[in-house]
């Protein structure tokens, strides 16, 4: 299976961090936030990797290089300013990726989730890792039924940007700027999604606030 790290956005919470800084680059506990994914997926035995970048992506290229350091083999998918949104992004970077089902994780959420876990091809055309709601989301995105994705109708559980995605499900869609969730939402109306429950450790490092607490816990564990 092969992996996208979602990895071009602006960081605009998280600023003035990102002002000079793109936000993968962000130091968790001895090195960059997006390393934490790399060796993740390593560990896994997910090493084909595609990166796309917009913000100060030329940062991103000169950290990570060709990603052998962290036993992976790393392409870019660059992106104009501005960057494509989630489904843009990922639809350009299709030839990247290939025909098979892929890995997809946001580039600024941090998680203990065992990647060896995840289906190479999912029930449908998506399969997504949901978790417990944070406090800044508490009304969720989805519900889970039976295995399968639901709308929800009042609280629910938060997507934890870690999904495995069909190339099919953007079969179609013109390129260009664009938000992955009305495709997953499409989807899900032709109950094609299915999904899981993580009830283990995740965070969506999206503030400084955020970024400090996540730093001073794995920084106290010598993560």
């Amino acid at each position: 299976m092969r992996a996208m790290i979602l990895a071009a956005g602006r960081g605009e919470r998280m600023r003035p961090l990102t002002d000079a800084t793109p936000k993968p680059l962000l130091p968790v506990a001895g090195r960059p936030l997006i390393v934490h994914h790399l060796e993740a997926l390593a560990a896994a035995g997910i090493r084909d990797l595609v990166i796309n970048h917009a913000h100060l992506g030329d940062q991103i290229e000169a950290v990570l290089g060709d990603g052998r350091e962290h036993g992976v083999a790393i392409r870019y998918s660059v992106e104009p300013e501005g960057a494509l949104e989630t489904g843009g992004g990922i639809l350009q970077a299709l030839p990247l990726l290939g025909p098979e089902p892929f890995l997809v994780i946001n580039g600024d959420v941090w998680s203990d989730y065992p990647f060896v876990n995840l289906p190479r091809h999912p029930d449908g055309l998506a399969h997504l890792v949901l978790v417990d709601n944070p406090d800044h989301h508490p009304e969720g995105d989805f519900v889970l039924a039976g295995g399968r994705v639901r709308e929800r109708d009042g609280r629910g559980l938060t997507y934890s940007g870690i999904g495995v995605y069909d190339p099919a499900l953007f079969a179609g869609h013109a390129p260009g700027r664009f938000p992955l969730a009305p495709l997953l939402h499409a989807a899900i109306a032709r109950d094609a999604v299915a999904g899981e429950y993580w009830q283990g450790r995740w965070v969506d490092v999206g503030t400084p606030d955020r970024l400090r607490a996540l730093e001073a816990e794995l920084g106290g564990q010598g993560a």
